[in-house]
């Protein structure tokens, strides 16, 4: 999902936008291809703010990408296998240099995944998937006028950089997704439909120590931790009258949420002081 809001410090953000199960190695990720560097893309010559813009990726669709905590590295969503050819229907998770080379796979290949993230120290990579509920992609949510996405049943994962151990950090019927860390390495906050309702949470690495955070109605998500992992930013859209409550629980019962009106919240990394 797009839109995530990221503040400064050693994780960086390059896009706009759990009972713990161990799982066999299934040989689920790809070995590292070593295709042909993307091709040097220009810079937006309109472009006034940036300098030295590369383009990295040339065909399907990409999103998500986020820096590794070394910096060598990126992790990002993408419908394109690493051989170039190979269109999916839907996002897996991708690991790639910052040539855009030694591109392979982390995520196991079935379902439809999302919001990949290093761990600190780069040891492992947390994303969202399906694959536990269905191996083939999630239906497309209905388009109009309005932008909505859907909230398909998610659970939260880790899994090594070598594509083995693959750990289920969720077990919950819903949507569980927008899964960061906190550069302490101790913490992951996530959006979670557990409760019913759309609010962000907070646990431990091995999916222990669930706490929710957020209680007001309405859509609450993309939180990102302080530097010093002390505070939480995110973003929230929170109907104000009968109207717009009922018609957010009657897109939520479809699995829909329709962010129409976003503001920008901070608070507590233990759910306190929210402004």
């Amino acid at each position: 999902m797009g839109w995530n809001i990221q503040v400064g410090g050693t994780i960086r953000s390059l896009t706009w936008g759990t009972c713990l199960l161990l799982m066999p190695s299934h040989g689920w990720a790809q070995e590292p291809t070593a295709p042909t560097l993307a091709p040097e893309a220009p810079a937006v010559q309109t472009e006034r703010h940036l300098t030295n813009i590369r383009q990295l990726t040339f065909s399907g669709k990409n999103a998500e990408a986020y820096f590794s905590s070394s910096g060598h590295q990126l992790v990002y969503q993408s419908t394109l296998e690493p051989d170039g050819k190979t269109q999916r229907g839907c996002y897996q998770i991708y690991i790639m240099n910052l040539e855009g080379a030694n591109v392979y796979r982390v995520s196991t290949g079935t379902g439809g995944t999302t919001c990949g993230y290093f761990f600190p120290g780069d040891r492992r990579v947390l994303f969202s998937s399906t694959h536990i509920n269905s191996t083939l992609c999630p239906p497309e949510p209905p388009r109009g006028e309005r932008y909505r996405w859907a909230l398909d049943d998610y659970d939260l994962f880790t899994m090594s950089l070598k594509g083995w151990d693959l750990q289920r950090l969720t077990a919950t019927p819903g949507y569980d997704a927008e899964a960061t860390i906190s550069p302490d390495g101790r913490t992951i906050v996530w959006t979670s439909m557990r409760d019913g309702d759309l609010d962000i949470y907070t646990m431990k690495l091995d999916g222990t120590n669930v706490k929710r955070l957020t209680e007001t109605i309405g859509y609450d998500g993309g939180a990102f931790f302080s530097p010093d992992s002390k505070r939480l930013v995110y973003r929230a859209n929170h109907p104000a009258t009968a109207q717009e409550v009922k018609a957010y629980h009657d897109l939520l019962a479809k699995n829909l949420v329709e962010p129409s009106h976003m503001e920008l919240f901070i608070m507590n990394a233990d759910g306190s002081n929210h402004t």
